[in-house]
């Protein structure tokens, strides 16, 4: 199974009962890469990015009960970023048939589980997590985003978190410090850090011979971006030639990699339904899961 532990910062977290803001693609696609396809539902339908997903969902409400739970989907590329940047996921395959039938089904799933589906149109399920937990932070809320990309590190704050899933590790709750801690730099230099080292998921190369060493060493001493690239002077011959030429595109990989607010209605409270999500999952022949959930 993909996570059953949550590793907890040792500083006060959450004041209030938070948000629970799932990032469904890559549940999805991490599970069912780690779990075995041989885990069948109906129709000999292969059910183990849904079981896998379902299970990360459900030991982060074990430890957290959350106000309310959203499964965040969204664009496979958002035409804006594709436009700064059309590299971006321009290596990614496509969807593989059996992943796209539990995408399709998952949603039965989740609104029965009580579990909110969220769609973000022609953003990202990135944008629509950052959007929905900003929002929480507004209304003097908190707010969990569950997912594996540290590119949603960049929306930590003292009132929103990120539930990082790491292979083997289990979830680890990421506050401010813990962001500095892991990537060297603070939540709000993430994208400014992505431009400079580069993100092969998502086909931004960064900044040639800058790796993240580098780049978290330059962006400590210079802030941001535009203070790395206005200080390139003070570099090496081979990092300063390497900004200098690179400076407009930098500014866009900056741009891709920042998350944007889009809107949406603040999500209402909503408990979990066992009961009715163990039905859907019998439905879908996930009967572990089904009896799971009726426990």
């Amino acid at each position: 199974m993909l996570t059953r532990t949550v590793e907890k910062p040792s500083t006060p977290v959450h004041a209030h009962t938070p948000l629970l803001v799932c990032d469904l693609p890559l549940l999805m696609y991490r599970s069912y890469f780690a779990l075995p396809k041989s885990i069948k539902g109906v129709d000999g339908n292969s059910v183990n990015a849904l079981l896998g997903t379902a299970n990360a969902v459900l030991a982060a409400i074990d430890a957290y009960s959350p106000r309310a739970v959203v499964m965040c989907d969204g664009a496979e590329a958002a035409t804006y970023r594709v436009e700064a940047f059309p590299g971006y996921h321009a290596a990614r395959e496509p969807m593989p048939e059996p992943l796209a039938w539990q995408f399709h089904h998952g949603s039965t799933l989740w609104g029965s589980l009580g579990w909110n589906p969220a769609d973000a149109g022609d953003l990202e399920a990135d944008d629509l997590m950052a959007t929905l937990a900003a929002q929480e932070q507004t209304q003097a809320g908190t707010a969990l985003i569950l997912t594996g990309d540290r590119d949603l590190l960049q929306c930590v704050t003292d009132s929103v978190r990120v539930l990082l899933l790491k292979p083997g590790k289990g979830t680890v709750e990421m506050g401010p410090s813990e962001v500095v801690e892991l990537l060297g730099v603070t939540p709000q230099q993430v994208p400014d850090l992505i431009a400079l080292r580069g993100d092969p998921s998502d086909g931004i190369p960064g900044a040639p011979g800058i790796g993240a060493k580098t780049a978290a060493r330059l962006l400590a001493e210079f802030g941001d971006l535009e203070g790395v690239i206005s200080a390139a002077s003070k570099q090496s011959p081979k990092v300063a030639e390497s900004l200098t030429t690179n400076a407009e595109l930098l500014r866009s990989f900056r741009d891709v990699a920042t998350v944007r607010e889009t809107e949406t209605p603040r999500v209402d409270d909503c408990t979990t339904d066992p009961r009715a999500g163990a039905d859907a999952a019998e439905q879908l022949g996930m009967n572990r899961l089904a009896a799971r959930l009726r426990e």
